[in-house]
């Protein structure tokens, strides 16, 4: 009796549990993997548009591998590719030859002598039409730059804030970082005009100013036009108002703060000084959340349309997601190379999130972690 209560009840309750964690683990993975393909659907769906002929993107039941479909009539006289025009009958169809020396003649046939084949017809002259399309070298020159440079520049600048905020001890510091946070309840399109306006009167600014009349000039490096040194339709308005972030600077504090005080009196000891124990001890230990940051802020950055669109005047200076629009007309679309061309510009962001995904996601386990 104790034996049986000893033994058999535990081995029961153990198998219970295992089963119970076996489920648990099976029922977690379905949902994850529906959540991941109903992720990964719409992705495919592009690559799949993207190398189809524009006459075969509505057809329906939708077909995710690129194909074309041919009619033939078969007769006396041989096989012929047809178009069907409707039913005449019930064993009967009007059809038009498409091809041969009776191209564009319309007859009627029996339906069992029409028949359907398929073939796998696959459009990568997509892609090359696409770039030429559109500027893409140019555009991906500028979109390139302007994500390097706010990217460089964001890092640096939120490091930078958060250094201060998590180590330096100055007064109203708590409250200068609560002043800082609160603009990012603040939503971008309310800024977007006031900073419009302010980079349109800064060449005339600066012409009155110096007297000259450089600010207002367009300046080329060679052939290449690099639009104007400041304001509209210039590197300088593309880039500056993405160099500071809120939320990078927020982000990075709370990272710098949870590493120990220890190894910075250590360096003090040493007689290092403030910013050498910024670039020597915090920076090398924070890589995660910087992996983290840089990749944010590339894919933002990558994917900027609003300000883009509004500074940018000329097809010069204008990045790729400016670019890309083109293909949606006011009356047409053209699905095809505006998918391909959606590829085209996919591709350094994916590149960026795998460079540094193992940083990536070590920075936002940490982030759950300590959260």
């Amino acid at each position: 009796m104790n034996a049986y209560i000893k033994d058999i009840p535990v081995n029961d309750m153990l198998r219970k549990d295992a089963m119970n964690r076996f489920m648990r683990d099976l029922l977690t993975y379905i949902l994850l993997s529906i959540f991941g393909i109903s992720m990964l659907v719409p992705f495919l769906w592009m690559v799949s548009t993207s190398l189809k002929d524009t006459g075969a993107i509505f057809t329906f039941p939708p077909q995710w591998i690129p194909a074309e479909t041919t009619w033939y009539a078969s007769s006396d006289g041989g096989r012929c590719a047809v178009r069907p025009l409707g039913d005449q009958g019930m064993d009967r169809v009007k059809v038009k030859i498409i091809e041969g020396s009776r191209k564009d003649e319309i007859v009627v046939v029996l339906k069992s002598a029409v028949t359907k084949e398929w073939k796998v017809k696959v459009m990568w002259r997509n892609y090359a039409r696409a770039w030429k399309a559109i500027p893409f070298g140019r555009g991906y020159i500028n979109s390139l730059l302007i994500t390097l440079c706010v990217t460089i520049g964001q890092v640096l600048t939120s490091s930078l804030a958060a250094y201060a905020f998590a180590r330096l001890r100055f007064p109203m510091r708590d409250y200068l970082f609560m002043g800082y946070l609160s603009t990012m309840m603040i939503p971008g399109v309310v800024t977007l005009i006031p900073v419009f306006v302010i980079f349109k009167v800064m060449p005339d600014m600066l012409n009155t100013l110096f007297h000259t009349s450089f600010w207002t000039t367009d300046l080329y490096l060679g052939n290449f036009y690099v639009g104007k040194p400041v304001g509209i339709d210039s590197y300088f308005a593309l880039i500056m108002p993405g160099l500071f972030s809120a939320y990078g600077t927020f982000m990075l504090r709370q990272f710098f703060m949870s590493i120990p005080e220890d190894l910075e009196d250590a360096a003090k000891i040493d007689g290092c000084s403030l910013f050498g124990i910024y670039l020597r001890i915090i920076l090398p230990l924070s890589k995660p959340a910087l992996a983290t940051l840089v990749t944010f802020t590339f894919m933002g950055q990558w994917k900027n349309f609003m300000w883009p669109l509004i500074v940018a005047n000329s097809e010069e200076m204008m990045p790729l997601p400016v670019l890309l629009a083109s293909f949606k007309g006011l009356y047409s679309t053209d699905w095809s190379l505006l998918m391909a061309g959606g590829i085209i510009v996919l591709v350094p962001m994916i590149v960026v999130f795998i460079a540094s995904q193992k940083y990536f996601v070590e920075g936002i386990q940490l982030g759950a972690l300590k959260g």
